[in-house]
């Protein structure tokens, strides 16, 4: 069974002095958290557009690598963890567009030669997972949606070598126009290794909104996948795109644009009960990328782009003690990526720039920004040590 700890992370890490030293460093309650943030939060001053289109200004956070650019539109990345070579993991970034890709790059924000999958009918959302038996063998594979084609694909990690045949239809049985695929986000359980894939539309039902999936091989070494549930409420009011899954906590986070963040359990067994609705208010127009980055097994923050203001605010992981699903705002922190839709996090420490963990969202300039983690967490949350 592969387990997991950090967000998209294999647990394997957990076993290594650095990220055992690093977990008790960032471990703190929820109090801790909220004084320090409460000194830092407030309205971030006013950014300017830059020539290069990325934001500038006071107190906007500079990432500390820029991808080459891909073709046409970036939309949303996810971190490849290698577990042999931490310095060796990799960055996996959609390109949206009728003609677009699954690009690869390094930590470098290198393209890496060979692995970039292009001729994808507008791919929208990336996410991966660590260790699913394919073929016989624990297989790393990334799942991203193909609007055009209504379908997931699949891409085994790191060579980029397809895993499926082309038949992992989404939405079956729906009107076309509530068939075209946008987020994805794939839920390890913890209690037997079952994977699933949780896949939200352009457009769908008030009620019913998001499908998931369960995930296995299907005789071939490829992958198949059979619908379990349909679930989720849609405001209506824009579209539901960005998923996160909390593997260890089991839930399930999405953002209804212009409205708030929803959450529901991660096993369908558990029933389809919404269980908060927050991020209701501060956000200047769209709810979109969320990222989750873990401190300790119940402890670390929900961050949450807030597209329009080139930002991202950040809630608490576990909730309040009081009520767990109570996700009290803790700071915004401008970023120099301009209209930020897709991000990813990891706490893995990767290399000598990326000492507590790397954060990467998409800017709207073709390109992917990194992010140290200690630079978005800033000087009023106590960083890694």
């Amino acid at each position: 069974m592969t387990e997991y700890y950090s967000f998209k992370m294999p647990t394997s890490f957990l076993r290594t002095p650095a990220v055992a030293a690093l977990l008790a460093a960032t471990t703190c309650t929820f109090t801790s958290c909220q004084h320090a943030a409460q000194a830092t939060s407030g309205s971030p001053a006013a950014a300017t557009l830059a020539a290069d289109g990325t934001n500038a200004g006071p107190g906007v956070v500079r990432p500390v690598v820029v991808t080459q650019p891909v073709r046409y539109d970036t939309d949303d990345p996810a971190i490849w963890v290698n577990a042999k070579d931490p310095a060796q993991s990799l960055v996996i970034g959609t390109d949206k567009d009728s003609d677009g890709g699954l690009y690869v790059f390094d930590l470098q924000g290198k393209e890496v030669p060979g692995k970039t999958v292009h001729g994808l009918k507008r791919p929208n959302n990336v996410d991966l997972a660590y260790g699913l038996k394919l073929g016989g063998q624990p297989t790393d594979f990334a799942l991203v949606t193909e609007r055009e084609t209504g379908l997931l694909r699949a891409f085994r990690l790191p060579d980029m070598q397809p895993l499926d045949h082309g038949n992992l239809a989404v939405f079956a049985g729906a009107p076309a126009e509530q068939r075209m695929p946008m987020g994805v986000a794939i839920y390890t359980r913890p209690a037997d290794g079952a994977m699933f894939a949780v896949v939200g539309r352009k457009t769908g039902p008030a009620e019913g909104y998001l499908a998931q999936y369960r995930l296995a091989d299907d005789g071939q070494g490829q992958l198949a996948m059979t619908l379990v549930r349909n679930f989720g409420t849609w405001s209506g009011k824009k579209e539901i795109e960005s998923i996160a899954v909390d593997n260890e906590l089991g839930f399930i986070y999405y953002s209804d644009e212009g409205v708030g963040v929803r959450k529901y359990y991660a096993d369908p067994a558990k029933g389809n009960a919404e269980l908060a609705l927050f991020a209701k208010t501060g956000f200047t127009e769209d709810h979109e990328g969320i990222s989750i980055y873990k401190t300790g097994p119940q402890t670390g923050y929900l961050i949450v782009s807030d597209q329009a203001a080139s930002q991202f605010r950040f809630f608490p992981r576990q909730g309040t003690a009081a009520d767990p699903n109570a996700y009290p705002e803790l700071k915004a922190v401008p970023v120099a990526a301009h209209f930020s839709d897709g991000s990813d996090v990891t706490n893995v420490p990767l290399n000598a720039q990326f000492p507590h963990g790397l954060f990467v969202a998409m800017s709207d300039n073709k390109t992917f920004h990194y992010y140290r983690w200690e630079d978005m967490l800033g000087a009023g949350v106590k960083a890694v040590q």
